[in-house]
C-alpha cells in the first residue's frame, strides 16, 4: 500500500478548493467594481443633464431680458 497518494490527491483537492475560491472574490470584486463605476456614471450624467438644463434656461432669461422693452412708467420717471 501507497499511503503518499492518498495524501498527495488530497492535497491537491485542497489546492484546487483554495484556487476556485481565490477566483471567485476575484470575480465578484470585478463585479462590485463595474457596479460602482456605473452608478458614478450615472451620476455624473444626471449632473451634466442638469447643468445643461440651467445653462439653457439662465440663456433663455437673458435672452428674454435683452429683448424685453422697458415700461413706459419706468421712461416717465427718469426724464423728470
Amino acid at each position: 500500500m501507497n499511503l503518499g497518494r492518498p495524501r498527495a490527491e488530497d492535497a491537491f483537492a485542497m489546492f484546487r478548493r483554495q484556487q476556485w475560491k481565490k477566483a471567485r472574490k476575484e470575480k465578484e470584486k470585478a463585479r462590485q467594481e463595474r457596479k460602482h463605476v456605473a452608478h458614478l456614471r450615472g451620476l455624473r450624467l444626471a449632473k451634466e443633464a442638469a447643468d445643461k438644463k440651467a445653462a439653457e434656461e439662465a440663456a433663455a432669461e437673458k435672452a428674454a431680458a435683452k429683448n424685453k422693452k422697458p415700461s413706459r412708467l419706468a421712461q416717465a420717471h427718469r426724464h423728470t
